[in-house]
């Protein structure tokens, strides 16, 4: 007769499940607790990691033996739609410090100065150069004209980040055709008649390129609390339309990507919650990280995607949303 076992299964003390408890938002004059296995950090957007000092002995832009040199965008001719302010013209002073001539497109008659201050430095302090030139993306011919004229100058063109686009918060019930019809024009048909006509270029000269459309984790997700339907409809047909252009344009050996960016704290949204001041503290809690997002953590983004160290990857979302839609 075979001897009995008795199995035990070992269950750990609550003691050693649960170390912490801790408040996590006080809210209508209740305070909810969570349980924690390890004391976990609150972040605010001062955390946000700076772009590291440059070493004044190395050259400012990567490249070297040394230095990832499948990050180097050196002699490569790069368009950011979008780049007179803003995000965009975070992303373009990245793309100069990895080496690029930039060209900046958007539609105001002069950038903010700040545009003037990276121009300066590109050209006193990172070996290259940054311009500017006046478009408004809905004039398709315009923009094809001074697309063909950067190509022709230069005898390529190797990327572009489309970043321009355009934010309306209005309830669906209230929307006009007129409003909806302008933020597809500009966010969807505006990007997709700039990635076509640097496209257009990257074909003519046989050199390939990368091409990164900017959507957003509102393309994927409905904001709680933020009431923009025709926006975050834009953004899921600029996730689809990258997708359909990486299939035609893999040929030519361009590739389409996109960057889905989560709340970025801007001047326009500082302004915004001025008006909805509850934001500032609602928005935070909805990703995993606690915090909102700074212009400057999507500079990286950019760099690769353009970049030979990303040159297997074409028809894909890069999400950087704090995992917001992770949830």
């Amino acid at each position: 007769m075979a001897p009995t076992r008795t199995l035990v299964r070992c269950v750990p003390r609550p003691s050693q499940l649960f170390r912490q408890q801790r408040p996590v938002f006080v809210a209508m004059g209740r305070t909810s607790t969570r349980a924690f296995s390890s004391s976990l950090p609150r972040y605010s957007l001062d955390d946000a990691p700076a772009p590291p000092a440059g070493d004044s002995t190395e050259k400012p832009f990567l490249g070297t033996a040394k230095r990832l040199p499948e990050f180097s965008l050196r002699d490569k001719i790069v368009l950011v739609s979008g780049a007179a302010r803003g995000l965009g013209l975070t992303q373009a002073e990245a793309l100069l410090e990895a080496g690029a001539t930039v060209y900046a497109l958007d539609r105001l008659p002069e950038p903010s100065p700040d545009f003037h201050r990276i121009a300066a430095r590109a050209e006193n302090e990172l070996d290259t150069s940054l311009h500017y030139r006046q478009i408004d993306v809905r004039d398709v011919g315009k923009l094809n004209k001074i697309v063909e004229e950067i190509g022709d100058k230069h005898g390529r063109l190797d990327g572009l980040v489309a970043a321009a686009g355009i934010q309306q918060e209005t309830p669906a019930l209230e929307y006009t055709a007129e409003d909806a019809n302008r933020m597809f024009e500009v966010n969807i048909t505006g990007v997709f008649m700039t990635s076509q006509a640097a496209a257009k270029q990257m074909i003519k000269y046989g050199n390939g390129g990368s091409i990164v459309l900017i959507a957003s984790m509102s393309g994927t997700v409905a904001n709680r609390g933020l009431i923009c339907p025709a926006y975050n409809a834009s953004k899921a047909g600029v996730m689809q339309l990258a997708r359909n252009l990486a299939s035609e344009w893999g040929e030519h050996r361009i590739r389409v990507n996109t960057i889905s960016p989560g709340y970025i704290v801007t001047a326009m949204v500082e302004e915004l919650f001025k008006q909805y001041p509850e934001r500032r503290e609602e928005w935070p809690r909805q990703n995993m990280l606690g915090r909102l997002s700074a212009p400057r953590e999507y500079r990286g983004a950019s760099v690769f995607l353009v970049s030979d160290a990303s040159s297997f990857m074409t028809g894909a979302d890069l999400r950087m949303d704090g995992g917001h839609s992770s949830w």
